[in-house]
């Protein structure tokens, strides 16, 4: 009786214990990766994996994604993970769906584990056109219509790709099973909230160092090209882009361009719009508002530099702004110019543009990106 009564206490002893550590497991408390600016990314580590959040840009309160990143890829997900698309870090074979994504990876040194891209003319990237030439790279086609073939051959193991509102998903790239990396960065509602984001690729790609490296260098450039705007009193007004079609898309207020435009001292027409995307407008909207804006800025892609007379030919209509009637026109050619490239994740490079462009004692002649339309 004495040792059925020991052997119950002993037993009893053992499921508690287990159940105790089962517990603890479960209860396990990560660490939160501290962001300073980014509004839609969370991260928080834990021993075996990072939980990272993405919100939903576009539904407050909602999830776009939810990432299990293991921190060893032989490791063998279990019940007990959280809910999400399992990432097993390194990331080593991806395909790259935009310029900006694919330039950020040669800054955190991953360039070899880019393993394909998508859109490869729109990629101002020498690097990455060597590769593909000499096959080390694979060029997947159109964004749109990627080639899903060449991407299952290749065994990739995951795909950067950009969300959009009302998308409706990635059609047959949904169905490959391989892990979709949202890269929502664009939606975020400052330069250095956006560029922020480069922790998240740097962690899925093992260049965690490489990233945080990179973005106090571009948060201490930032900030000081903005403390230097405080000593200038001229303040001039703003319109950005140019009408495409019978549509002229205006970067909201909440955008990163605004917030820009507003660090480098200027005045912004629209800033008290609340989108964060771009807002379609009538080109009548437009004159209303801004069309005595003394300096209008914009981007495109030609072969040649764009002239005023061309800029008429196209819609005359422009006559009116009061940029084009005082010259004041500055244009980035990004053609040749690696805009798309590298303003994204090195916002201080076009801050800095900005400030020389906009105010008159700066020395035009250090720009980076624009240049005046003669």
């Amino acid at each position: 009786m004495i040792y059925r009564l020991i052997v119950f206490v002993f037993l009893l002893t053992f499921f508690l214990s287990c159940s105790h550590q089962k517990s603890s497991t479960a209860k396990e408390k990560g660490d939160t990766i501290t962001l300073k600016y980014a509004e839609n990314l969370t991260m928080v580590r834990f021993s075996n994996y990072t939980l990272v959040d993405l919100k939903n840009p576009w539904k407050q309160g909602k999830s776009l994604h939810r990432y299990i990143v293991l921190h060893n890829r032989h490791t063998v997900p279990s019940a007990s993970l959280p809910q999400g698309t399992i990432i097993k870090q390194p990331i080593s074979r991806s395909v790259v769906f935009g310029t900006a994504h694919a330039s950020l990876l040669l800054m955190l040194k991953a360039h070899a584990q880019i393993a394909g891209v998508c859109d490869l003319k729109y990629m101002l990237l020498p690097n990455i056109h060597n590769q593909v030439k000499v096959g080390k790279i694979i060029d997947c086609g159109d964004g749109m219509m990627p080639n899903v073939e060449k991407i299952v051959e290749m065994g990739a193991d995951a795909l950067l790709v950009s969300p959009f509102e009302n998308s409706g998903g990635y059609g047959a790239l949904d169905k490959l099973g391989i892990p979709l990396i949202e890269c929502a960065d664009y939606m975020e509602t400052s330069p250095l909230g956006r560029a922020e984001w480069m922790k998240f690729y740097g962690l899925l790609f093992c260049r965690e160092k490489e990233a945080d490296s990179l973005f106090q260098e571009v948060e201490t450039a930032y900030l000081k090209s903005k403390k230097e705007v405080n000593q200038i009193t001229y303040c001039p007004s703003v319109l950005t882009e140019r009408r495409t079609g019978t549509t002229w898309y205006v970067p909201g207020g909440r955008s990163t361009i605004a917030i820009m435009l507003k660090d480098a001292g200027a005045k912004y027409p629209f800033s008290d719009t609340s989108a964060s995307g771009s807002i379609p407008m009538a080109f009548e909207n437009v004159l209303e508002k801004a069309g005595e804006s003394d300096v209008w800025i914009f981007k495109y892609n030609d072969k040649n530099d764009i002239t005023r007379n061309e800029l008429l030919a196209e819609y005359g209509g422009y006559r009116t702004l009061k940029a084009f009637k005082t010259q004041n026109i500055w244009a980035c050619n990004a053609s040749y110019k690696p805009y798309f490239e590298e303003t994204p994740f090195r916002p201080d490079y076009l801050l800095k543009d900005f400030i020389i462009l906009l105010h008159p004692s700066k020395d035009k002649q250090q720009l980076r990106y624009f240049k005046q339309v003669k």
